[in-house]
């Protein structure tokens, strides 16, 4: 691919950057990631150090780190003499972007691994940071960013504000080793979309070929899009600014209903349809309510003054009252491929509930009348 043929696509893309798009058209930035182009994460063992008192403690973990620290320093210590408890073992992470390069610095966020309270006013020490292949990518240093706070009484009594165990260093790590990418040297680029579609695949190779030219774009599947780069490395970045700015209508997504069921969260995409059904809602309410009646009894008694009534124990006799209320059953008919807002306002009409909106639509789906996938989360 010539500089001329780039310089052209360029025009074109500023030339239509003043004209409305589709829309729902989207950038391609957007909707798509190259392959290989990608953040890395890392990881290291550290120690955390000047801490107020709410460190690991007799932690031995802790004490040994801080002992092999010592150690490298040129000291000799026993492990015993040693007291952790203003210092902290933790666990150092970090994403290293794509195209850093040595000597850039990236965040990274310190997490205690033992029995520290607070990484509150600590300073992280020097801690080599490893990618998934066991190499050194980056060395962490730096004082921590707390946004949490714990405090604790001499009576046991303690109050925890946010996360004290959790701290940031704003670029507190210094990039020892570059990532290496074939964005420079492969002969293909390839855009990875975000949601798999054929027909989005095929939507993006068209706009691409529209702009740069017949064959430059394929799409190899659902998911990816073989796009060929200039020869000449010196152009890649340029070319990449107007393919990543190519605005596509993205097909239409599948028919789908999404139910929450702990929350009650009914979505419903403007796809879905409904074959011809009709659905009765009602609601039947039995109310049983129980009453004791309580009489005094008597024990009569034929003595030589005559007859005698002495009170005896009370008698109860239960009283059950039973009622039915049933609301009149509200029927309705949905016509050959029925919309969302008829499916909607048609269920809101009968006044259901999130619970009967659930039970009609798992109806509806197990009738094979629902035209979507019921996804339950």
């Amino acid at each position: 691919m010539g500089r001329a043929v780039l310089i052209r696509a360029l025009a074109v893309v500023l030339a239509l950057a003043g004209v409305s798009q589709a829309a729902f058209a989207d950038r391609v930035k957007d909707m798509a990631s190259v392959a290989g182009v990608r953040s890395n994460p890392l990881v290291g063992y550290g120690i955390v150090m000047g801490l107020s008192g709410s460190g690991d403690g007799n932690s031995e973990l802790t004490r040994q780190s801080m002992q092999s620290i010592i150690s490298r320093l040129g000291l000799e210590t026993e492990i015993r003499s040693l007291d952790a408890k203003n210092a902290a073992a933790v666990v150092v992470t970090a994403e290293l972007p794509p195209f850093i390069k040595p000597g850039q610095t990236i965040d990274v966020t310190v997490s205690t691994v033992g029995k520290a309270k607070s990484l509150q006013g600590g300073t992280l020490l020097m801690t080599p940071l490893m990618g998934a292949d066991g190499e050194i990518y980056a060395i962490a240093q730096g004082n921590l960013i707390v946004g949490g706070l714990g405090v604790q009484a001499g009576d046991g009594s303690s109050i925890v504000v946010n996360i004290p165990t959790v701290g940031r260093v704003p670029g507190g790590a210094t990039v020892e080793r570059a990532v290496e990418t074939a964005f420079l040297d492969s002969e293909y680029l390839v855009l990875n979309l975000d949601r798999s579609d054929f027909s989005t695949a095929a939507a993006v190779a068209e706009a691409v070929n529209e702009l740069f030219g017949d064959g430059v774009a394929l799409a190899l599947d659902g998911t990816s899009v073989r796009v060929r780069a200039p020869a000449n490395p010196a152009e890649r970045v340029a070319f990449m600014s107007v393919l990543e700015s190519v605005e596509v209508e993205p097909a239409a997504p599948p028919a789908q209903v999404i139910v929450n069921a702990r929350t009650g969260t009914i979505v419903i995409n403007g796809n879905v349809r409904v074959t011809p059904s009709a659905v009765s809602h009602g609601s039947l309410v039995v109310r049983v309510n129980e009453d004791i009646n309580v009489n005094q009894g008597a024990t009569v008694v034929n003595g030589d003054n005559g007859i005698i009534v002495a009170p005896g124990e009370p008698v109860l006799t239960p009283d059950s009252q039973i009622a039915i209320d049933q609301e009149p059953a509200s029927t309705f008919l949905f016509n050959p491929g029925v919309s969302l807002s008829s499916l909607v306002d048609a269920i809101n009409a009968v006044g259901a509930s999130p619970a009967d909106l659930v039970a009609i639509l798992e109806a509806l789906h197990r009738a094979n009348a629902l035209r979507a996938d019921l996804i339950v989360i």
